[in-house]
């Protein structure tokens, strides 16, 4: 990952402190995955990955605990709730659309956020992109995500499926007090 990190960016981040990732885990009320921490320690915090690159997780503008923060607000006050606890966006695609990594997962599932396919209910957004984030990070390392630009000429290329379990997940934050997270 390293290596390909340095290849693919020339002004990467100093990689995160063990007490930035302290703090953020502090802040967020839950643990990061290992493998996500690992990378935000060892790597860089952010600025590699596929597309638009990882958001930092710590620091000046957005980061991965403001954007977290931001969605959980937005979804907690709005007539459609759509952001579950314990997901944490780490990629930005554009168009509103995140990489997110589900904490609450074994193998830290990495989702697909895609408001655009949002009408009245909020699951309609989820998407299941990875099985773990190891699996997602070798699809970007070979070079075949479904968000390459000439994907569309390959068969082979897995395209994200409905996340069965957004509906729930959504709905444990109605259990939740108001100014959480």
């Amino acid at each position: 990952m390293a290596a390909k990190a340095r290849a693919a960016s020339t002004t990467l981040p100093p990689a995160a402190g063990a007490e930035d990732i302290a703090e953020a885990e502090a802040a967020l009320g839950f643990a990061l995955p290992p493998l996500l921490a690992s990378l935000y320690r060892e790597v860089a915090n952010g600025g590699y990955g596929p597309y638009d690159e990882l958001l930092p997780l710590v620091g000046t503008g957005r980061t991965v605990l403001s954007e977290y923060r931001s969605e959980r607000s937005a979804s907690a006050g709005g007539e459609t709730p759509y952001w579950p606890a314990g997901v944490l966006p780490i990629l930005d695609w554009g168009c509103a659309m995140y990489a997110a990594v589900d904490c609450r997962s074994e193998t830290a599932t990495v989702l697909l956020f895609d408001p655009n396919a949002m009408a009245d209910d909020g699951s309609a957004a989820w998407f299941v992109d990875a099985g773990s984030l190891a699996e997602w990070l070798e699809t970007w390392l070979a070079g075949t995500g479904w968000y390459r630009e000439d994907a569309d000429e390959h068969e082979d290329v897995a395209e994200p499926t409905p996340w069965e379990m957004a509906a729930s997940r959504i709905a444990e934050q109605a259990d939740e007090p108001r100014d959480a997270p």
